[in-house]
């Protein structure tokens, strides 16, 4: 699904801006080629738009040398996830075995809002050359409650279970998936959960989110009647078995420093977008560490 859409908006854009070049070289009369370039720079200002606007949205007032960095860090990951990936990758989530012999902790992978499980491509092939299992998911349909995930999780974590026969499985969730994690364990408690680490996650809710009219939307704006229910239902059994990463320069889920759980101790990676702490090899190294405390435990 949001493949196709994400299809549909690139051509839309391509169309828009070849338009625009051509109307340009016309009334100019310059070459084809002219108009060609003016597309294609057009096109990338476009691209680039979103990614630069959250950033300064997003940017704390206070001093910040890792601003620049990230924010150039954010830009190509973009381009690359929603350009060169997720619009072109159409493949259905699937059940990755270790690599070798030695079997840890299955892994579930939770993208966030507006993404699908492409995302997770770097992180799934770390986790699966250090021995876990991993299978991942695609939160469907893209704009509906984050509690109607709990079943599919829930589907997902008997699934895993039963193809490795363990008993507990580790879940990683980005962004919104952090809470539909939560959500689930709501729903449908903690006994098969080994750990929980989510990375930028909006525990707080993000000012991004204030005008967002989707039921998703709505429940991660910032300190939501939602969040707040979420957090009062939760015991300090359920928190104890969390993670949390979080990034100062996060250009989607801020205040970036609030984005906690309470008693959960983040851990800080700077320099780092929204997107990067999907694929930052520091992150990945984080989130593989994390893993292998679980897999000790159990």
């Amino acid at each position: 699904m949001l493949s196709r859409l994400l299809r549909r908006v690139l051509l839309s854009l391509t169309l828009v801006c070849a338009a625009l070049g051509f109307l340009l070289a016309s009334n100019q009369d310059r070459s084809l080629w002219f108009a060609l370039g003016v597309a294609v720079q057009l096109l990338v200002f476009s691209l680039l738009t979103v990614s630069l606007a959250t950033g300064l949205m997003s940017r704390s007032p206070e001093p910040d040398t890792q601003w620049l960095r990230s924010l150039w860090g954010e830009l190509l990951v973009n381009a690359r996830m929603f350009v060169m990936r997720l619009p072109w990758h159409t493949s259905p989530p699937a059940f990755l075995p270790a690599t070798g012999t030695s079997t840890k902790v299955p892994v579930l992978l939770v993208h966030g809002y507006f993404c699908n499980h492409h995302i997770w491509h770097e992180m799934a092939h770390a986790l699966r050359a250090d021995g876990h299992p991993v299978f991942s998911v695609d939160l469907e349909p893209l704009f509906t409650s984050i509690d109607n995930y709990a079943p599919l999780l829930e589907a997902a974590v008997l699934e895993l279970c039963q193809r490795t026969g363990a008993e507990k499985v580790a879940l990683v969730g980005h962004s919104m998936g952090g809470l539909a994690i939560r959500s689930w364990m709501r729903a449908h408690g903690t006994q098969r959960v080994a750990g929980v680490l989510t990375l930028g996650t909006p525990h707080a809710g993000t000012r991004i989110a204030a005008t967002q009219p989707s039921p998703n939307g709505r429940q991660m704006r910032w300190q939501s009647e939602w969040l707040l229910e979420l957090a009062a239902a939760e015991s300090h059994e359920t928190r104890a078995l969390m993670r949390i990463a979080i990034s100062p320069q996060d250009n989607i889920v801020y205040p970036q420093r609030a984005q906690v759980v309470a008693g959960v101790q983040p851990t800080v990676f700077e320099g780092m977008g929204h997107l990067q702490l999907c694929v930052e090899p520091a992150v990945i190294n984080w989130i593989v560490k994390e893993l292998s405390a679980m897999s000790a435990r159990a």
